[in-house]
């Protein structure tokens, strides 16, 4: 098995682990065990096991970003924030460790929540960086309201998806049927509080300008995530 697919093997139980069992169980050596290779050859690819479950956050991170900016070669209308959100959302839906990292799961996460944010820290600035030249650069275009200040719209944008994201945990039972009618409410919600209204030719012409400064953003914070799970490897 090649070192670079052994790496990934090693993740990919690793996430399985966490998932099921939580940081306080998830051994080194049952890690191992299930990936069929030696405790010694988990340690010649992460330094520790704080080093390799954050990587299989960072990953699930980095795969959800990469989406987002495939979605926004595709079409550039999924630059609105409506619809950024929706599919966040049903990413958040379908992924496990997503759920469990947005929703700061302590039984999944235990303290590996706080490891990341001390290791982490320029990754998290920088996504907060970028979700606020994000909002500019739709101001600019005329797809965002400017009645209000740009950090006001920051935080209510990430309000509304915590509250949304929560919710899945808080209010499961009583919450609409499909996945696809909650990704609906988030989107009108998010198009309610920050979205002007164009016409829909206007509308394209202005997202097609403005995914062009966009994606860029997003390309760089995925590049960030990769170089962070690169940082946790042993050279």
């Amino acid at each position: 098995m090649e070192r670079a697919e052994r790496g990934e093997r090693i993740l990919e139980v690793a996430g399985e682990l966490l998932l099921a069992w939580g940081y306080a169980r998830v051994t080194i050596e049952e890690i191992a065990r299930r990936a069929k290779v030696g405790k010694g050859t988990v340690y010649l690819h992460w330094k520790t096991k704080d080093a390799l479950l954050l990587a299989v956050m960072l990953k699930a991170q980095a795969s959800s970003q990469q989406r987002h900016v495939a979605r926004l070669r595709a079409d550039p209308l999924e630059v609105l924030p409506s619809r950024m959100m929706r599919e966040r959302f049903q990413d958040f839906l379908t992924e496990p460790v997503l759920r469990a990292l947005y929703t700061d799961d302590c039984d999944v996460l235990g303290r590996l929540n706080d490891h990341a944010k001390k290791e982490c820290a320029e990754l998290i600035v920088e996504a907060d960086r970028t979700l606020r030249r994000y909002l500019e650069v739709l101001r600019a275009h005329g797809l965002v309201r400017t009645d209000t200040e740009v950090r006001h719209q920051q935080y209510a944008l990430l309000a509304i998806a915590t509250g949304f994201f929560t919710a899945e945990t808080l209010l499961h039972e009583r919450a609409p049927d499909t996945p696809e009618t909650r990704a609906e409410i988030l989107a009108r919600t998010v198009r309610c509080t920050l979205e002007t209204a164009p016409d829909p030719d206007h509308a394209h012409r202005a997202a097609t300008a403005a995914v062009t400064e966009v994606i860029p953003l997003y390309e760089r914070l995925a590049d960030l995530s990769a170089r962070e799970i690169n940082r946790q490897v042993r050279r």
